[in-house]
C-alpha cells in the first residue's frame, strides 16, 4: 500500500509557472501514477498519467501546458504547469494504482486506489 503526499501548491499570478511534487512511500515504477485536480463542487478531473513503462498520457483539455514527470531515485512524481490561468485554480491530487502499463490512462476517480491529500493552487488574475 503506497502513501502519497503532495506539495508545492501556492497562490501565483496568471502567466506564471508552478511545479507540484508528490512524494511516494513506494517505488513509483510499480504503479500507474496520475495527477488530478478538483474545483470545489465539481468532479475530480484527470490531468495526466505515467505508467510503469514511463509512457506519459495527458487529458486533451490540458495538453501543452502541463508536464508530468518522475524521479524514480526519489520516488517523487512531479507536475509542471506553465502559463497558469485563473481557471487552473483547484486542489491538485496525486494518485496511484497497480494498473499495468498497457491500461494506464487518464481516467476517473474510481480508477485509482491510492490518493494523497492534495495541494491547493490558486491563480490570481
Amino acid at each position: 500500500q503506497v502513501q502519497l503526499k503532495e506539495s508545492g501548491g501556492e497562490t501565483v499570478q496568471a502567466g506564471g509557472s508552478l511545479r507540484l511534487s508528490c512524494a511516494a512511500s513506494d517505488t513509483l515504477s510499480k504503479y500507474c501514477m496520475a495527477w488530478f485536480r478538483q474545483v470545489l463542487g465539481q468532479e475530480r478531473e484527470g490531468i495526466a498519467v505515467v505508467g510503469s513503462d514511463g509512457v506519459r498520457r495527458y487529458a486533451s483539455t490540458v495538453k501543452g501546458r502541463f508536464t508530468i514527470s518522475q524521479d524514480n531515485a526519489k520516488n517523487t512524481l512531479y507536475l509542471q504547469i506553465n502559463t497558469l490561468k485563473p481557471e487552473d485554480t483547484a486542489r491538485y491530487y496525486c494518485a496511484a494504482d497497480e494498473t499495468t502499463a498497457d491500461d494506464c490512462y487518464v481516467g476517473t476517480y474510481g480508477d485509482f486506489g491510492y490518493w494523497g491529500q492534495g495541494t491547493q493552487v490558486t491563480v490570481s488574475s
